[in-house]
């Protein structure tokens, strides 16, 4: 299992080791010993899955407000994403930065999301599911998310008109959001 990090503080891909040999494949995509050696302390209470049915979908950008908010560590197990995340750390040196990364069943890789963090993902293919670790079980009075074209953000989706929810129609400006959270240095 591979560490690597990204232009965000605190925020990795992971690329975990696939054998292969003519029956098909296997991955170990979560060990607690393995993330331990890599220097994470995150303990996971929550799974999540999702699926989407149609290309074209945005979900996001999502995250909890303290004192509920989550790490998360995001796959793709069936089709493929551009998974996007934007550090709201107060204070961080990469405050209100983003990132976009491919994520697909072929590939493998996973998003380590630290708390502070917004996450949203596109779909690419139709039948895509996420499937995602959180360190906070869900909290509706700590659910919040801002709009996936915020300008303040400029976030390039690649996409003029995506397919969204209600939630993420209405969802307010950045500038307008209550998020709460503070940089307190490298965090795992």
């Amino acid at each position: 299992m591979k560490k690597i990090e990204t232009k965000l503080k605190d925020a990795y891909i992971i690329e975990p080791q696939v054998f292969e040999d003519a029956r098909g494949w296997f991955v170990e995509t979560y060990s607690a010993g393995k993330f331990s050696q890599l220097g994470f302390t995150t303990i996971f209470v929550q799974d999540n899955h999702s699926m989407s049915k149609s290309k074209g979908v945005i979900r996001g950008l999502h995250f909890q407000t303290d004192p509920a908010a989550q790490t998360k560590l995001v796959r793709c197990t069936k089709g493929n994403i551009i998974d996007v995340i934007v550090d709201l750390r107060r204070g961080s040196p990469t405050y209100k930065q983003w990132i976009k990364v491919e994520l697909s069943a072929a590939n493998f890789k996973q998003l380590y999301i630290p708390q502070g963090f917004a996450h949203g993902f596109l779909t690419l293919s139709d039948d895509v599911e996420i499937q995602y670790k959180v360190d906070h079980l869900y909290s509706k009075e700590h659910d919040r998310s801002i709009r996936f074209d915020d300008p303040e953000l400029g976030i390039d989706w690649g996409i003029t008109s995506p397919i969204l929810s209600q939630k993420d129609l209405d969802a307010p400006a950045l500038k307008d959001s209550d998020y709460n959270f503070i940089y307190k240095g490298e965090s795992k």
